[in-house]
């Protein structure tokens, strides 16, 4: 999840009911449009790193480490990491620990997997799915919380994100990071000189895309060299379409791939993808397109971006930044619209998780479990965090200030993304599974029966039978 999510159990977060998920829909969609205006990009005035004045360097208790070192490894890379390595310098401070950051390789199960084999696994790993950790756990890999950081995570945290951290009903994740994943970002000067507005229905979408082409600019930017752009694009079509049931029979592969709701969303899908003119490059240019430039290309080149719009979570804010777009003015921002009776709502997250057991790494699950480790990675931008004590106001814009209170307040009324909870195999690893089968659907989306088949060939592997 870096967002790469950038993000597996049968394990689904509490049920929602529709008129919750609308509620939830309703309260972002005021949120966006009331902080339309806001051109705020800078950091906040919020007081020391501890997280402003409601967040006191006290709020959370750590232990003494002097002496001590920790491993921490994440598959985050850029600006991600660089602003986590602030997280855990502030943990250093505290402590007096060492704590050293080990870059990983997706799929990072696979990476622990050849850390634990040669007797080296990191303290704590940041996990970007609920199957990645109970992958961990079966494996025996994972250690479990202790009451201390349970205590803190108790405190601070919905129970629904609790619960989507826990295997058999012990808790070994702490959702440290968050990612609202049902966001259209666009380009506001080229939604200006179409004359378009923001779509609240899927058909209102496709009528905006074809505004935007007959002004001279290509509809769509799709990331589509990062399979888990595609797999997020069907979680929200079906999630909407489909209905929260069938998205959680699905997502525990309860119903197959070649039910009739996956072949309705499949062919909603290729509305917008088997439309050359309307994704940037068309498929064969989506598909050398890795996320970052699917968004930098949206907000570069003035008058004439190569996209109009781009599909994809909060996060995306960290890669405007490397543009001279705003957020706010320049780069503005519309909830996914409703395909079926109501628009979706789509979480990722990554999950700190103890791999080596000791006073040290319960310690750092502990400060990652408080409002201020998050208040002090919300402050620098491109960071949602789920952790209901942090004060909003430490995000460095209204727009990602209204997104957090929007995904705080809908509680647990959310559904978690679907390919990161199935088997990594089916669900997160480049060039197989789900990932590689919307690759090749993006590339041929007329074939919708030959990829429900791959996809249920697929997922009765990951998921035995």
């Amino acid at each position: 999840m870096r967002m790469s999510s950038t993000i597996r159990t049968g394990r689904t977060v509490k049920r929602t009911t529709r008129a919750a998920a609308t509620l939830a829909v309703a309260a972002l969609a005021l949120s966006l449009t009331a902080c339309g205006g806001d051109d705020d990009n800078g950091g906040g005035d919020n007081g020391d790193k501890g997280g402003g004045t409601k967040a006191p360097a006290s709020s959370v208790t750590l232990p003494k480490l002097d002496g001590e070192s920790l491993e921490v490894a994440a598959v985050w890379t850029g600006t991600e990491q660089e602003n986590f390595k602030k997280v855990l310098a502030e943990f250093e401070k505290r402590t007096g620990a060492k704590v050293t950051f080990v870059p990983a390789q997706d799929p990072i199960i696979n990476f622990l997997g050849s850390k634990i084999a040669g007797g080296a696994p990191p303290d704590v790993a940041m996990l970007p799915q609920p199957g990645a950790i109970k992958q961990a756990v079966d494996k025996g890999w994972a250690k479990p919380l202790g009451a201390e950081a349970t205590k803190e995570l108790g405190e601070n945290y919905s129970q629904g994100w609790q619960d989507i951290g826990k295997v058999d009903g012990k808790q070994y994740g702490v959702y440290y990071k968050a990612a609202n994943k049902s966001l259209i970002w666009y380009n506001a000067q080229v939604f200006e000189n179409a004359g378009a507005s923001e779509p609240k229905t899927w058909d209102e979408l496709l009528n905006t895309a074809q505004m935007v082409y007959d002004s001279g600019v290509t509809p769509f930017s799709v990331g589509g060299a990062d399979g888990w752009t595609l797999t997020d694009w069907f979680e929200n079509v079906y999630l909407s379409q489909a209905g929260p049931e069938k998205y959680d029979q699905l997502a525990k592969h309860e119903i197959k791939w070649t039910d009739p709701s996956v072949k309705q969303a499949l062919t909603t899908l290729a509305e917008i993808w088997g439309k050359k003119d309307f994704v940037a490059g068309g498929a064969s240019g989506a598909l050398q397109t890795e996320f970052p430039a699917s968004v930098t290309q949206t907000f570069t080149g003035g008058d004439q971006p190569k996209a109009g719009m781009v599909y994809e979570g909060d996060f995306v804010q960290v890669n405007i930044g490397e543009t001279k777009a705003k957020v706010g003015t320049d780069a503005k921002v519309f909830p996914f619209p409703a395909v079926g009776d109501t628009a979706p709502v789509v979480s990722g997250g990554d999950a700190a998780v103890v791999f080596k057991d000791s006073k040290a790494a319960q310690a750092l699950a502990i400060w990652l479990a408080s409002p201020d480790a998050a208040a002090i990675q919300a402050k620098l931008g491109g960071f949602l965090s789920p952790n209901k004590s942090v004060d909003a106001s430490v995000y460095p814009n209204e727009v990602q200030k209204k997104i957090a209170e929007a995904l705080v307040a809908a509680g647990d009324d959310f559904r978690f993304d679907m390919s990161d909870q199935a088997p990594q195999a089916f669900g997160g690893t480049p060039g197989k599974g789900e990932w590689k089968t919307l690759q090749d659907f993006l590339k041929n989306p007329k074939d919708v029966a030959g990829a429900q088949a791959k996809l249920e060939a697929d997922a009765a592997a990951a998921y035995g039978g």
